[in-house]
């Protein structure tokens, strides 16, 4: 940096903070034309996820003033997790209409004439605002918070817009090059599935989905969340994606779920969402511990497999093309934006047959492509630390522009 950078209180450079609304929301995500709230996981994921929002009731009116817009940066103000208090993203260009940000989100308001929203993006993912998060973190009743009082005494590197500018462009070159990695990733995605999909067409699909189960799928439980930290998380819906299972929408379980509820999961166990929009119903996957007992909400069932099937390959089988038409033909409901199928439906769905050297089989296409992914998403948490890494040292000065151009 120059000689010109001057270090101030955010105060100085913010127009203002913001705080969001948290209404009651309906558990499904909004559809094209309609208004949602964000969930936390939206902001604290790593990236911007516009696919964490829940569905406005219609009995409330939306609030405008509120609706993301493209470049607003956005930081959690509080959370359950220290690490996750203080993450801040930038809404991406593309972002959809209709969406609010939530209560336990800051919108970061700048003074466009002396900062810039990118490069205040930057400095909200920098490890120098983190070490003020940590310094400046509350605990109340097992929540973790940040205020916007402490906000604005948080000190930050202003250079000239020129150089702000250049800093942002820059980092750009690192994020095109995650940019590249994201999409071999996507693209190993897509074969991985043309394999899997090759396999099984040549299979006949006259069996049912219940000569696989033990039982009759089960319902979860969805009590109301609480802030504190009781040792027991639950899973949201959007835990369950097209690739399969994954951590990033959990919240803490009242005291009262003990670790023998029925909705206790344990890792292998398959679960599949009931209710969503047609796109997104009826989306498998196989969960894997997130390092606290946890439990299925009421908008998930969980399948007993059989001994005679692989967990693995019945989750590859119901998530194949063949599969996924199925269920959102069987799937019922009034409105698109949210469907259900029921138990009885998912037991009838037509499945191949697959004797346990077909299933195997099935199961090392995957993990064929699978090392691959685990390889190209090594690179990507690679190149995250060096943009941390420069980042650092492009704001504290050890680094100059014109060596990391």
């Amino acid at each position: 940096m120059s000689t010109e950078v001057q270090v101030v209180p955010l105060k100085k450079v913010l127009l203002r903070i913001e705080s969001g609304w948290s209404p009651v929301c309906e558990p499904y995500e909004p559809g094209g034309s309609e208004w949602g709230v964000l969930g936390l996981g939206a902001v604290t994921s790593g990236a911007f996820l516009e696919s964490d929002a829940k569905r406005l009731p219609a009995s409330l009116l939306p609030r405008p003033a509120l609706e993301v817009r493209p470049r607003d940066v956005l930081v959690a103000r509080a959370n359950g997790s220290k690490r996750l208090v203080g993450v801040g993203v930038v809404v991406p260009k593309n972002v959809r209409q209709g969406l609010m940000f939530p209560d336990l989100v800051y919108r970061l308001v700048p003074d466009a004439e002396v900062l810039d929203a990118d490069y205040l993006g930057i400095l909200v993912s920098a490890p120098a605002f983190r070490r003020q998060v940590e310094s400046a973190m509350r605990s109340t009743s097992g929540q973790f918070k940040i205020s916007k009082a402490d906000l604005r005494e948080f000190s930050i590197p202003v250079p000239p817009l020129s150089e702000q500018r250049r800093i942002v462009e820059v980092l750009g070159a690192v994020a095109e090059q995650e940019r590249v990695v994201e999409a071999a990733i996507a693209k190993l995605n897509l074969m991985c599935s043309g394999a899997i999909e090759k396999y099984l067409a040549r299979r006949d699909w006259d069996g049912e989905l219940k000569e696989a189960l033990s039982g009759d799928p089960r319902n979860g439980y969805s009590p109301t969340g609480v802030a504190e930290w009781t040792g027991v998380q639950m899973l949201g819906l959007g835990c369950l994606t097209p690739n399969g299972f994954a951590a990033r929408q959990l919240k803490n379980a009242p005291k009262s779920v003990s670790r023998k509820h029925f909705a206790m999961l344990k890792t292998g166990d398959l679960l599949m969402g009931r209710a969503n929009t047609r796109e997104l119903v009826g989306l498998a996957g196989l969960f894997r511990d997130v390092g606290s007992p946890c439990i299925y909400p009421d908008l998930m069932m969980r399948l007993p497999v059989s001994e005679e099937w692989l967990p693995r390959a019945l989750e590859i089988v119901l998530r194949s093309v063949r599969a996924r038409r199925q269920i959102q033909a069987r799937a019922q409901g009034t409105s698109e934006s949210m469907v259900k199928i029921s138990g009885r439906a998912v037991k009838s769905l037509r499945i191949p047959r697959l004797n346990s050297d077909e299933q195997a089989q099935v199961v090392r296409i995957a993990e064929h492509f699978e090392e691959r992914l685990s390889s190209e998403r090594e690179a990507l948490a690679n190149l995250g630390l060096s943009k941390a890494g420069l980042i650092d040292d492009l704001l504290s000065g050890r680094k100059a522009l014109s060596d990391a151009a």
